[in-house]
């Protein structure tokens, strides 16, 4: 429910899908968890959708924060076509209201004023092909909330054989999610925390609408798609949480999703913590690899072995990596240990090492 008085409407407005008119004639939106109910010229707890007259429209469509030229690591993603270059881009809002957001000048913004990229699906598309990015990334902010225009972008990178991939936080609903991800070839999740008590009071959310979508990418869906959990110490990072999620995983998605545990920075409202050290990243890889999750990595820290892709079954080293970067590549082409012929799970085709992006990170132009 949304009380919130009227903000100014302005700029572009781009016609809402999933939305319904009340008996009481408030609009409804029905994208996430959240319904938002809205009388005229109110906005969404997203800030981004907005009831204009009878109908609910998107705020950002076409408009960007900003596009860069990334690995794909970076994501992060280690099984989806690794060391390739990523184009990436967010716009504006969030349906979360995540306390210790890493990116919440972007996510947290009110201010249509930063949306200052502005940049067509056939853009983008054709940027990336001039790039020579072999997907774009719908990130930085959420993109469920401008679904309309990231499915938009996915049908026209499709058009000319570039992937599309939504780093999200899993918030949405049963029917947006199904278009959603029909237009996705992979995804990230955030899987924030695994107490609903964290998500109530970190992220003014839910924690079972995120498992649901889940266990739906997993069973319902093609998409490609790994997890990732920020790690704040003494919010989520207890070894009894860390082996209740990991027990979660391997018992409702399987043993081969990859897992990353990546290191909080003290941000937003949350500068009073200190980062999450290095040994809590490591003792959580340790406590999800006991549970049998096979692939479990570290992030924003170097650990050379916690960026390590291992075999399953034969534990022979076949990608090293050093942050975002690969030092080492022994997968064959199509995926397979080469010295035990296990397949390994991801999208991976033939590398080079002359060709890896790295950890660059080039900010990019596009014009309409």
């Amino acid at each position: 429910m949304n009380d919130r008085a009227p903000d100014p409407v302005e700029g572009p407005l781009h016609p809402g899908r999933w939305w319904r008119t009340l008996d009481d004639g408030r609009v409804q939106c029905d994208l996430c968890p959240r319904e938002c109910r809205l009388h005229e010229g109110q906005r969404g707890a997203c800030f981004v959708r907005a009831r204009v007259g009878d109908a609910m429209v998107l705020t950002t469509y076409g408009r960007s924060s900003g596009f860069c030229i990334d690995p794909v690591e970076k994501k992060p993603l280690n099984h989806f076509l690794p060391g390739s270059a990523i184009l990436s881009f967010g716009t504006a809002g969030c349906n979360l209201a995540c306390k210790f957001c890493q990116n919440w000048d972007i996510s947290k913004s009110r201010d249509m004023d930063r949306l200052m990229d502005e940049a067509s699906p056939g853009a983008i598309a054709q940027a990336a092909v001039r790039s020579g990015c072999r997907s774009v990334a719908f990130t930085y902010n959420d993109p469920v909330i401008f679904a309309e225009y990231a499915m938009d972008v996915a049908d026209a990178c499709h058009a000319v054989g570039v992937l599309a991939v939504a780093v999200t936080a899993g918030y949405i609903s049963p029917e947006p999610r199904r278009e959603f991800y029909a237009k996705m070839d992979a995804a990230n999740v955030d899987l924030k925390g695994f107490t609903d008590e964290f998500y109530v009071k970190l992220t003014g959310a839910r924690l079972a609408p995120v498992l649901d979508t889940l266990v739906y990418l997993k069973h319902e869906t093609e998409v490609w798609f790994e997890i990732t959990t920020l790690l704040i110490p003494g919010r989520n990072d207890s070894p009894e949480e860390i082996r209740a999620m990991s027990k979660w995983i391997a018992r409702e998605i399987g043993f081969d999703v990859p897992l990353h545990f990546t290191a909080f920075h003290p941000d937003f409202k949350m500068t009073d913590l200190p980062p999450t050290p290095a040994a809590t990243l490591e003792r959580s890889r340790r406590i999800a690899m006991e549970e049998g999750l096979q692939f479990v990595y570290t992030g924003n820290v170097h650990d050379r072995e916690g960026g390590t892709t291992f075999c399953p079954n034969c534990s022979a080293k076949l990608i090293e990596r050093d942050w975002h970067r690969i030092e080492g590549y022994r997968l064959t082409p199509d995926g397979h240990c080469p010295d035990c012929g296990t397949a390994i799970a991801g999208h991976f085709e033939a590398f080079e090492r002359a060709t890896q992006f790295g950890r660059r990170r080039i900010p990019l132009t596009i014009g309409r």
